[in-house]
């Protein structure tokens, strides 16, 4: 089973959604860490293969959250966060951007891991 890591934020967010919320995203997180495909799971245009997005509507609101499986033992929860826009189903700009962001800042933090994980630190 892959590990869970979060980036940033992305946990403290997730920890502020409704409570329906995180147990669906715990569980299609977990499905994703044992290598299964989450119910809710679609790949996050623009992005290549790999970034994924969960899906969940609540009470009239849309939850997302956003992680990557393109590492060999680690699953990145990327971005959490509530989708503001009423019209539109596409991702905002900005949420897009800080992806992006946070994936880079993924990819810093699994190579540290395998570095740590070979004694070559």
């Amino acid at each position: 089973m892959r590990s869970l890591r979060w980036v940033r934020s992305s946990r403290k967010d997730y920890g502020q959604f409704p409570g329906h919320v995180q147990d669906a995203f715990g569980f299609q997180l977990y499905l994703a860490q044992l290598g299964l495909h989450p119910p809710s799971a679609k790949p996050l245009k623009g992005f290549g293969s790999g970034i994924v997005e969960l899906i969940e509507d609540f009470e009239g609101d849309a939850f997302r959250a956003v992680y990557t499986v393109r590492f060999a033992t680690a699953i990145y929860v990327l971005h959490a966060f509530k989708k503001k826009s009423k019209s539109g189903i596409k991702t905002p700009q900005t949420d897009l951007a800080l992806i992006r962001k946070r994936f880079k800042d993924a990819e810093t933090d699994y190579d540290a891991l395998r570095k740590d994980e070979h004694g070559t630190r």
